[in-house]
């Protein structure tokens, strides 16, 4: 089963058990992705599917702030319970050595001459871990050891 299969059936059983957050969530992924699909012309596979729902992810994580700011618990506490429904879709994330071996890894078939290549290193990285790790971290790896160069 293709993950926009999983997210449509997800979205009829939340349907049926009348959970509104679940239903919500899943349906504005299913909306982003059929955005996406008709601003760019193609159909997305589970691996752009990923993109999308990782995109969705880290627009909520981006808000959390502004959410803890305004202290209100209750929006607090949906924000992240439709994280946690998001990131249930993703699969598990990459540890640290696991990330570290990755960029070892690119940076070895780069070969880049410092840190005016990170955006090459960073690009070849993004494509082996989507969905797995968050680019931010995966920046300071980068960074980390291109800095030693």
């Amino acid at each position: 089963m293709s993950l926009k299969e999983k997210l449509l059936e997800d979205y009829k059983s939340a349907m049926k058990d009348k959970d509104v957050v679940r239903k919500n969530v899943v349906g504005m992924v299913r909306a982003a992705i059929l955005q996406f699909e008709k601003d760019n012309k193609v159909i997305l596979d589970d691996s752009g599917v990923l993109n999308v729902i990782a995109k969705e992810i880290k627009k909520r994580k981006d808000s959390l702030p502004e959410y803890i700011k305004s202290g209100r618990q209750d929006l607090i506490d949906d924000l992240n319970r439709e994280i946690e429904i998001l990131q249930s879709y993703l699969p598990p994330m990459l540890s640290q050595e696991e990330l570290e071996k990755i960029v070892l890894d690119v940076i070895e078939k780069v070969k880049p001459s410092g840190m005016k290549d990170m955006g090459k290193v960073m690009q070849e990285v993004m494509q082996k871990v989507s969905g797995r790790a968050e680019g931010k971290i995966v920046s300071e790896i980068v960074k980390k050891h291109l800095s030693k160069l």
